[in-house]
């Protein structure tokens, strides 16, 4: 698995600047990894979604030393690329969980927390 430094070397190697100005992007892509260390921390951020998270968080554009702009989005983008080959999408991602059956249980909070709601019969 790639270290958010050497994404950031290859964004040198891209767009110029230096090492420092890239990491912050890349090491959120890879934040995942504090909760699961291995490639299945990829489905909470290596996606489209994901890159257009980190261009909310970071802005739009990265603005090096040198006064040059590199979009955020960019970076994002060749992140995932180089992770994974191209971008998935979240649903890409979601497609490949196994269902469980405790993925789907849930208690109707409403009726428990509106006694109005169980009063009337339910939901309208």
């Amino acid at each position: 698995m790639a270290h958010p430094y050497h994404h950031a070397l290859s964004s040198v190697r891209s767009w110029g600047g230096s090492i420092e100005e890239y990491l912050a992007v890349h090491a959120w892509f890879d934040g995942s990894k504090e909760i699961l260390a291995d490639f299945r921390h990829r489905a909470l951020r290596h996606h489209a979604e994901g890159i257009f998270m980190s261009e909310r968080l970071f802005g739009t554009t990265l603005t090096l030393a040198s006064g040059r702009q590199i979009p955020t989005r960019w970076i994002g983008e060749q992140h995932v690329r180089e992770d994974l080959g191209h971008i998935p999408s979240f649903a890409d991602w979601a497609r490949a969980i196994r269902p469980e059956p405790w993925m789907g249980r849930s208690q109707a909070l409403d009726l428990v927390v509106d006694p109005a709601l169980a009063t009337r019969g339910g939901r309208s």
